[in-house]
């Protein structure tokens, strides 16, 4: 688990304070004077000034406050200026951020409500460029408003496949024993098959997949699949930051995501709430109250521990 700590000014802290501060959560250990948890983050402000981002996204949020030093354990290092990070899985070849690549990322997995999707676009190297000049970096850095103008902009110009697993889908998949892992492998698996094709007879020098599973485990997953894309396919965590082409899929991922949490929230009759917190579990019980239960499990991932929350915030109000 990434941990990354920075030594911030009064003011600084104040600002982190004021950003999280919907995400707050109480504790009392010492020296903590404020603490917030956001799905994949744990911040955690100390007397001392220091803050500690805990998570598979510390990089992503220490990044928005300066310069960063990290736990020993840990090799990422972050400044305002440039940026050294250690990844896990493949060695990548030289020059790899120079080279024609179909970048394949996903978003929705740790969401209860909305959908899991999954996007792969094929950015030729001579398309780098203006991939870069159109705004597209790490989606991380990027709010979902921009994300939301730059998407359309990258399909434009960019073959691609966006594939969005809606939750009565999942959540059939789910009651069938189906993990969270093999569905996103099954997705990685044909989103890449579709942009192969579009882009035939052209082949993209390397395939990179923002690594959520070990190669092994990613094949064992699809191993009864029809067609299964294994030539050049490489696997790197934080592949964002690898290639542009990673960075652009995840943002359409993304697009994708957020589209559908806007037709959702039409049927909720309000903007459903990210992430996993307890106000999402709030919120759930009010739509089960207000709309009943098949309605709730039609919007969410039914088998997040927020469904059981949700039910005994219900029965107290009943």
């Amino acid at each position: 688990m990434s941990n990354i700590v920075l030594q911030l000014s009064t003011e600084i802290q104040n600002k982190v304070k004021a950003y999280y501060a919907s995400s707050i959560i109480e504790r009392n250990a010492p020296g903590v004077i404020f603490a917030a948890k956001l799905p994949d983050t744990a911040i955690t402000v100390y007397k001392s000034g220091k803050v500690m981002f805990q998570g598979s996204g510390a990089f992503r949020e220490a990044s928005r406050w300066g310069e960063a030093k990290s736990n020993p354990s840990h090799s990422t290092t972050v400044t305002n200026s440039n940026l050294t990070i250690q990844t896990k899985g493949d060695k990548l070849p030289e020059k790899f951020a120079e080279a024609s690549v179909i970048g394949s990322d996903e978003t929705g997995t740790g969401d209860y409500f909305g959908p899991v999707t999954v996007a792969a676009v094929y950015v030729p190297k001579e398309k780098i460029e203006l991939i870069h000049e159109l705004g597209v970096k790490d989606s991380k850095m990027l709010n979902d408003q921009i994300m939301r103008k730059i998407a359309p902009d990258i399909m434009a110009v960019c073959p691609h496949s966006i594939l969005t697993l809606r939750n009565e889908k999942y959540n059939t998949f789910q009651s069938k024993g189906y993990s969270q892992g093999k569905m996103k492998a099954l997705l990685h698996n044909q989103a890449i098959k579709h942009v192969l094709a579009k882009i035939e007879p052209e082949k993209p020098e390397y395939i990179l997949i923002d690594q959520f599973a070990e190669r092994g485990i990613y094949y064992n997953h699809i191993k009864n699949e029809k067609e299964i894309i294994r030539e050049n396919v490489l696997f790197s965590t934080k592949a964002e930051q690898l290639h542009v082409a990673v960075a652009a899929a995840s943002i359409l991922a993304r697009y994708a995501f957020l589209k559908e949490m806007d037709r959702l929230s039409e049927i909720a009759g309000v903007n459903l709430q990210k992430g996993a917190s307890s106000k999402v579990d709030e919120m759930a019980a009010r739509i089960w109250l207000k709309h009943g239960e098949e309605t709730l499990k039609s919007i969410s991932k039914w088998h997040f521990a927020n469904t059981e929350k949700a039910r005994k915030l219900v029965a107290k109000k009943r």
